[in-house]
């Protein structure tokens, strides 16, 4: 009969801890993308916006997308950039536009397909 070598002693504290996979939270399903401003309840249905654009949103008083309506995206800007005490990279504007547009109706779109618009409306950002 062949003897089984016995096993390497696990290092200190190894038999204490769980497997990595029961520390996390179980990962929520992500938003689903609004295809139609009506559908959009919260500022992450958004096209183009993730959770760290809404959060920039929300620092600026915008609860809802509907309140985007009425919303000029480069005053957006502007605020922003001053909120923040910092310059934002200009696709922010960019992204803010296309959000706008989005809830006045305008079809889901790329923010990169406001950007050539931007440059031409607001030459020096």
């Amino acid at each position: 009969m062949t003897e089984i070598p016995p096993r390497a002693p696990a290092s200190p504290g190894a038999a204490r801890r769980p497997p990595a996979t029961s520390l996390r939270p179980p990962r929520a399903l992500p938003l689903r993308k609004a295809r139609a401003a009506a559908e959009c309840t919260l500022l992450e249905q958004l096209p183009n916006i993730g959770p760290s654009l809404a959060g920039d949103l929300r620092l600026l008083g915008i609860k809802h997308p509907a309140e985007l309506a009425e919303r000029d995206a480069f005053q957006l800007y502007r605020a922003l950039c001053t909120t923040t005490g910092k310059r934002h990279d200009p696709c922010v504007l960019d992204t803010f536009i296309a959000a706008v547009d989005f809830m006045r109706g305008g079809e889901p779109r790329p923010w990169w397909l406001y950007t050539a618009q931007r440059k031409i409306d607001h030459p020096g950002i």
